[in-house]
């Protein structure tokens, strides 16, 4: 399986490369992808600039991008790991809850992790994330480790994209129809 090109990612954020990579599939007329904002409520502005300098979250937010690919809904979060392990605390209930709701819709949910210390993108479908979900409820461990990662999965070099998330959807959907 291929790692990404270190050089793509070094001095950026995940949340920047999805961006624009999202602004490419939409001059393709590929997909549809907007970032969805975080409400917020300013509490403190600075009056000489202008700026919020302190704020709270209106609510709690579901998933980082929201939109359309071809017609199909699509609903996704990016994370970032720095270790092996993911610790399922880094998502949360109500985003889990959203997720499942999307794809009750006939939407497709997903996480796009950067293992940044290995330098690999990886796409996590929802089906796999549930499982490690339903094994912390059960008791379980509270966090999955990447060996335990399908390696079909992990993102190959793509010319043009940063992060070619339409090729894994349709990895995604083939594995739906198996």
């Amino acid at each position: 399986m291929g790692t990404w090109n270190s050089r793509g990612l070094r001095g950026s954020t995940l949340e920047e490369l999805i961006n624009r990579t999202n602004e490419k599939y939409r001059e393709g007329g590929l997909a549809l992808i907007q970032k969805v904002p975080t409400p917020i409520t300013p509490i403190k502005i600075d009056q000489a600039t202008r700026h919020i300098t302190l704020a709270y979250f209106d609510q709690k937010s579901t998933v980082d991008y929201i939109g359309s690919v071809q017609g199909i809904p699509v609903c996704f979060d990016a994370k970032e790991c720095s270790a092996d392990t993911f610790a399922l605390q880094n998502i949360h209930e109500h985003q889990v809850d959203f997720m499942v709701d999307f794809e009750k819709q006939k939407g497709i949910a997903f996480f796009i992790i950067h293992y940044t210390h290995k330098d690999i993108l990886y796409y996590l479908t929802l089906r796999q994330l549930l499982v490690f979900w339903k094994r912390a409820k059960e008791g379980g461990r509270k966090s999955f480790r990447f060996d335990e990662l399908d390696p079909d999965f992990q993102f190959d070099k793509h010319a043009g994209l940063l992060v070619p998330y339409l090729d894994m959807i349709q990895k995604d959907l083939d594995r739906r129809d198996d």
